[in-house]
C-alpha cells in the first residue's frame, strides 16, 4: 500500500535494506557503503594515480640516474636529476608523434637522448656542442665553434695523452669523411681525440660531447646526434649518493651528498 501511494504521489519509493541501486549496477560498481565500496574507492584512486604518474612522466618531467663518468664532474656518478620533457616536445608513446616543442636543443644544454648505438637501449646525458649548421674542431683538447675557441670551465681539467681514433668499427671516424668541408684532404685526414675536423653539423643534428672528455663515448666516436632521439634538458639533481662510499645500512642515507641535493644543471 505504501509503494502505491508513493508511486501515485510521484516519491519515489526508498529502496530496501542491502539492495543495490540501479545507477550503481547499470556503472558496473558496486554501492557505496561496506568492503566492496571501500575496495573501489581505493581502485579508483590507484588508478588516477597511476594515470597521473604517466602523464607527468611521459609528457613534462622524468627521472634519471648518472651511471658513467662522462660528465663529470658536472655530474657524478649516483647523481639522480629530473628532466624537463616538455620542452623540447615529448614523445607520445608507441607513436612517432611528439607534441608541440617549446624550443630546440641550444648550446651548452646539457640534454638527455636515447641512442641507438647502446645496447641495452638506455638514456645518455651529454652537452650540445654544436647545433645543426655548425661548424665544430678540437685542436689540443680546446672546441672552437664557427673558428672561435670556446671556454668551457666545466670540462675535467685532468687527461690522458692523446690516441688516434681508428678509420673503422665502433668509434671510428670514417663517417667523419662526409661532414669535413671541401676544402680538408680526405686522404690525408688522421684524426684524434683530441684533434679533429673541421666538422659541419648536418640539418636535423647536434653534435654532443660529455664534460670528461677522455671517458665519454660521445659524437667524436659515435656520430651526429639526430633531434628526434632527443628527449630533455636536464634541470637539477634531486638526490645524490656515492656509490663508493663504504657506508653502513642505510646507505641511501649513510652515502648520500647532502650538499649536491637541490644543485641546478648547468
Amino acid at each position: 500500500m505504501k509503494s502505491s501511494a508513493a508511486r501515485k504521489s510521484g516519491v519515489p519509493a526508498a529502496p530496501r535494506a542491502g539492495s543495490v541501486s540501479a545507477s550503481s549496477r547499470a556503472a558496473g560498481r558496486p554501492a557505496p557503503g561496506g568492503a566492496a565500496g571501500w575496495l573501489w574507492e581505493w581502485v579508483k584512486s590507484i588508478g588516477v594515480a597511476v594515470v597521473l604518474f604517466l602523464v607527468i612522466r611521459t609528457f613534462l618531467i622524468q627521472a634519471f640516474m648518472i651511471p658513467s663518468g662522462s660528465m663529470e664532474n658536472t655530474l657524478l656518478i649516483g647523481d639522480y636529476l629530473m628532466a624537463n620533457n616538455a620542452l623540447y616536445g615529448a614523445q607520445v608513446p608507441f607513436t612517432e608523434w611528439r607534441t608541440p616543442a617549446f624550443r630546440e636543443p641550444r648550446h651548452d644544454d646539457i640534454v638527455v637522448f636515447r641512442p641507438t648505438y647502446n645496447d641495452p637501449v638506455i638514456d645518455v646525458v651529454k652537452r650540445v656542442i654544436g647545433e645543426p649548421g655548425d661548424t665544430i674542431q678540437m685542436i689540443e683538447r680546446v672546441v672552437h665553434r664557427n673558428g672561435q675557441p670556446l671556454a668551457e670551465p666545466y670540462v675535467e681539467p685532468t687527461f690522458a695523452p692523446d690516441e688516434p681514433l681508428p678509420r673503422s668499427g665502433v668509434g671510428g671516424y670514417g663517417w667523419h669523411l662526409a661532414a669535413l668541408p671541401a676544402r680538408v684532404d680526405r686522404e690525408s685526414y688522421r684524426p684524434t681525440r683530441d684533434n679533429w675536423g673541421p666538422l659541419i653539423v648536418p640539418a636535423g643534428h647536434y653534435l654532443l660531447l660529455g664534460d670528461n672528455r677522455d671517458q665519454s663515448l660521445d659524437s667524436r666516436f659515435m656520430g651526429f646526434v639526430p633531434r628526434e632521439v632527443i628527449r630533455g634538458k636536464a634541470m637539477f639533481i634531486y638526490f645524490s649518493t656515492d656509490p663508493t662510499r663504504d657506508s653502513p645500512f642505510p646507505r641511501f642515507l649513510t652515502a648520500a651528498r647532502w650538499g649536491r641535493i637541490g644543485h641546478v644543471i648547468r
